[in-house]
């Protein structure tokens, strides 16, 4: 699988962009950086100048929303083209690369892929709505592809052993072009109580997912963000909006305080599993192991079209050896 699937990727939060500031990142192999330009909007450039390849985030400055190279005071604008070069006759045609980029929801997306998008991550009402809290924000990176990461929502059988459900959920996938969506039931005991929620899960390309849980006692929105930061390593990032009760806001801290308690472990939990597992490009699946290879096929479509593509054959019931024996 390409490193870098072809889609729009969250590299930042909205508020973590101040005006006036230049951000380094590193993402898709790359070194970054993110700033405001003069109309307050953002843009993510490559990081090192091309005069002589100074880090434009480490000293670098917002001036006049360009960004000033701290070597030799070159500056670029959000394009990312050289508008100043001190002592120059001319100023040089040259520029640095970067990405489209989106702000909305209360976060910068940028689109890694060849030429311009041909679609657009939908506003998510959640990250500005009255009726839900701030957000609790959990990052942590793993040695893992990002396909991986997004398998996880379709893993069937992992329901019962990370997260407490006593079977494997019903799911169903339901692709449409670069969106799609998967609905499914949680069931399962939180401190004492037996929780059933139903969830929705949307997809946005290869890199944003936003799942709805609904339940009497809890609902919560969760912006799953998942991004390549090179050839080995992704970043989940989750962002859980947690509805306030309408008769009772006061309890909003409580229930986060449960649910870092009952949810982050889990996902620490399968952080840890990633970091260790392998790819299996031919999984042995049990029958009813359906949402990998139904996931596979949709996530297909965001490599380039000469990618080699993964054989996953339509697999019989298995017996007792096919345990041992890996697929052909």
């Amino acid at each position: 699988m390409p490193s870098v699937p072809y889609g729009w990727y969250a590299v930042l939060r909205s508020g973590e962009l101040r005006p006036g500031k230049v951000v380094s990142l590193h993402y898709f192999g790359r070194a970054l950086i993110a700033f405001r330009g003069a109309d307050g909007q953002p843009a993510v450039r490559d990081a090192h100048c091309p005069h002589y390849g100074a880090h434009l985030g480490v000293g670098g400055k917002v001036v006049d929303g360009t960004v000033e190279c701290p070597f030799h005071g070159w500056r670029f604008d959000a394009d990312g083209r050289c508008v100043k070069a001190p002592f120059a006759v001319r100023t040089p045609k040259v520029s640095i690369g970067g990405y489209p980029v989106r702000e909305h929801s209360g976060l910068v997306f940028v689109y890694a892929g060849p030429g311009e998008p041909s679609w657009e991550v939908p506003d998510i009402p959640e990250t500005t709505s009255q009726e839900f809290a701030q957000p609790i924000d959990d990052t942590c990176r793993a040695r893992i592809h990002v396909q991986e990461m997004r398998e996880n929502i379709v893993d069937e059988s992992h329901f019962h052993f990370i997260h407490g459900q006593s079977e494997p959920p019903v799911q169903d996938l339901q692709p449409d072009g670069p969106f799609a969506e998967v609905r499914g039931r949680i069931s399962r005991r939180v401190l004492g109580w037996d929780i059933d929620n139903t969830f929705d899960a949307f997809m946005y390309g290869p890199g944003v997912m936003v799942v709805r849980t609904h339940g009497p006692v809890l609902s919560v929105t969760a912006v799953a963000l998942t991004t390549p930061i090179d050839d080995r390593t992704s970043e989940l990032r989750m962002l859980y909006y947690i509805r306030k009760p309408s008769r009772l806001p006061f309890l909003v801290p409580a229930l986060k305080l449960v649910f870092r308690a009952e949810a982050l472990g889990e996902v620490r939990e399968e952080v840890r599993i990633w970091d260790h597992k392998i790819h299996q490009p031919r999984p042995v699946l049990l029958p009813h192991e359906k949402g990998i290879k139904a996931l596979r096929r949709w996530y297909a479509q965001f490599y380039p079209s000469d990618a080699p593509a993964e054989g996953l054959p339509d697999l019989p019931s298995p017996s007792r050896s096919d345990f041992s024996t890996p697929l052909p």
